[in-house]
């Protein structure tokens, strides 16, 4: 056995038993770090924060979508061990791909994706500064991982000494075939009790390689490729999308970015929260200030006025992407429409992508995957991001229909 196989099998006879991927085997290293109370915090954070408002279902918790990643970070490398495709790799490498899988949404924030983009370090920046303090840098020690290299596979702005092995680990964690992506999506279906984000995980594990030092898959596995890009399409549009998701979230959202222009709260009063301490945290505060975001983990959502295609050719769209901005424009509606600036909300998601820079194994050589693939070349991609990606504009269920759509019509063209 090689000592890379050691790395990965050796011990590891302690079993958590997880509705999705049945048993997630853990040496005793590996399964006290999972006992943290820092990797435990994550049971108090909702994966999908709003969504269940409209799936009731979808309560798991990113604890469990950690210890899924892992379990597929580690049937990836034993994949691509058996094939000897990591035979210059070290064991010390190994186990802190194992580590970076199970800890890498350490710093996330509570609430899913609702402080996204706000001005806050980034929850990998977070995750990573946690990992290299106290007991967790012992823990991770004892796992026979380097500490220094588990938080730069995490954090990719982290200076490392940029060996290839690390480089490696960072892209197998974060791409579009990565261990992440295939967890959340099939889980988030489970709970959810759609039927378009389970993936072929054993058919994947058959068909990845590694070819230049990165990620790759031969041309059968490429259709596994489309699956995934496929499934993110639904679930962004059924799901992750939701209008009523879209309103909770840019609920929050408005609330705290306000909240911190404002210094009713500090970037530090965020970190290292659950979903209970979050809303504690705006409980005991300024009650007046912070209740449209109570609203919104409450259930009590602004109403829908307004839904236009994002137009990325528009100026005053994308100055929209700006919260600056955005607050401004709010401004300028409530004030047409006798509302409070709280009381308008616009809501632009995130840019997404259905690229990846993934290569497919053909017979004419590596070929990049867009020009694989009649379904997600790259204009395609484009359009189906087009299709998802909208303005919406929710207000106060007390306010009048009568105007708003064509003042909000007026504002957005």
């Amino acid at each position: 056995m090689s000592t890379i196989h050691k790395a990965l099998l050796e011990g590891f006879d302690q079993i958590i038993r997880d509705p999705v991927w049945s048993d997630i085997a853990f040496d005793k290293s590996l399964l006290a770090l999972s006992q943290n109370p820092a990797f435990m915090l994550l049971d108090g954070i909702r994966q999908l924060g709003p969504v269940a408002l409209v799936y009731p279902g979808a309560t798991h918790s990113r604890r469990a979508h950690s210890l899924g990643v892992y379990h597929l970070a580690r049937r990836f490398a034993l994949a691509l061990a058996e094939r000897g495709r990591l035979d210059s790799a070290t064991p010390e490498g190994a186990r802190a791909f194992l580590v970076a899988a199970l800890c890498h949404d350490l710093g996330h924030f509570p609430y899913a994706h609702s402080l996204k983009d706000l001005p806050l370090a980034a929850h990998e920046a977070l995750a990573g500064d946690m990992l290299l303090e106290g007991s967790l840098r012992h823990t991770i020690a004892d796992c026979g991982a380097d500490p220094e290299q588990v938080a730069a596979i995490i954090d990719w702005d982290r200076p490392y000494a940029g060996d290839i092995e690390t480089l490696l680990y960072r892209r197998i964690l974060s791409g579009v075939l990565d261990p992440d992506k295939i967890d959340y999506l099939t889980r988030d279906a489970y709970f959810c009790g759609v039927p378009y984000g389970i993936q072929d995980a054993d058919f994947i594990l058959r068909r990845i390689d590694i070819a230049d030092s990165s990620l790759s898959i031969d041309n059968r596995g490429a259709m596994s490729v489309e699956a995934i890009l496929f499934s993110k399409y639904q679930m962004y549009r059924a799901v992750y999308w939701h209008s009523s998701v879209r309103c909770a979230t840019a609920m929050v959202k408005k609330t705290i970015f306000s909240a911190l222009k404002n210094s009713v709260l500090s970037p530090e009063q965020l970190y290292g929260l659950d979903d209970s301490a979050f809303e504690r945290l705006l409980t005991e505060g300024q009650r007046e200030f912070f209740q449209p975001a109570l609203d919104a983990l409450g259930g009590r959502l602004y109403k829908l006025v307004a839904d236009i295609p994002f137009e990325p050719q528009s100026s005053v769209h994308t100055e929209l992407n700006d919260l600056d901005r955005r607050l401004e424009a709010e401004a300028t509606l409530a004030l047409a429409a006798e509302l409070n600036e709280s009381e308008v909300l616009i809501d632009i998601p995130e840019p997404i992508s259905f690229e990846t820079d993934l290569e497919v194994e053909t017979q004419d050589g590596l070929l990049p995957f867009s020009k694989c693939s009649a379904l997600f070349s790259a204009e395609a991609a484009k359009q189906l991001v087009a299709s998802l990606r909208r303005i919406r504009i929710f207000v106060h269920p007390r306010a009048e229909d009568s105007d708003l759509a064509a003042l909000a019509s007026e504002l957005l063209t």
